[in-house]
C-alpha cells in the first residue's frame, strides 16, 4: 500500500521532478536556437544589409537565377540590365545575392 494512506497518492519530488521532466525539452530548444534559428537570423540580416546597399554598377543575382548589372536604384525597385539593351525593373528584395561590387557611381539616376 502507500506510505501515507490519509492523503492518497502524494507527489514525489514536487518542483524538482517537474524540472527534471522538462529539462530535455529545454535543452533541445536551446540547441535549436543556436544551431538553426540564430544563424538564419544572421543570414537574413546580412542579406537585408546587402540589398539595401545596392548601387549603380553592382552585379546582382536575381531570385530566378538571372545575373545582371544594376543601372538605376530607387527606394523599393532597381533597374537591372540582364543583356545588352535589355533592362528590367525588379523589386530590391527579390535580389538573391550581390556578387561583385562595381565602381562607385557618382549618383544614382532618378530618371
Amino acid at each position: 500500500m502507500s506510505a501515507n494512506p490519509a492523503s492518497g497518492a502524494a507527489p514525489e519530488g514536487g518542483l524538482l521532478a517537474i524540472l527534471v521532466n522538462f529539462a530535455p525539452f529545454i535543452v533541445v530548444f536551446i540547441l535549436f536556437y543556436f544551431l538553426l534559428i540564430r544563424p538564419q537570423q544572421r543570414r537574413a540580416k546580412a542579406h537585408a544589409e546587402s540589398v539595401s546597399a545596392i548601387k549603380r554598377g553592382d552585379t546582382v543575382v536575381l531570385s530566378n537565377g538571372m545575373i545582371g548589372k544594376v543601372t538605376r536604384v530607387e527606394d523599393q525597385e532597381a533597374m537591372v540590365e540582364i543583356s545588352q539593351g535589355v533592362n528590367v525593373r525588379v523589386l530590391k528584395n527579390m535580389v538573391a545575392e550581390v556578387r561583385g561590387k562595381g565602381e562607385i557611381a557618382a549618383a544614382n539616376d532618378k530618371s
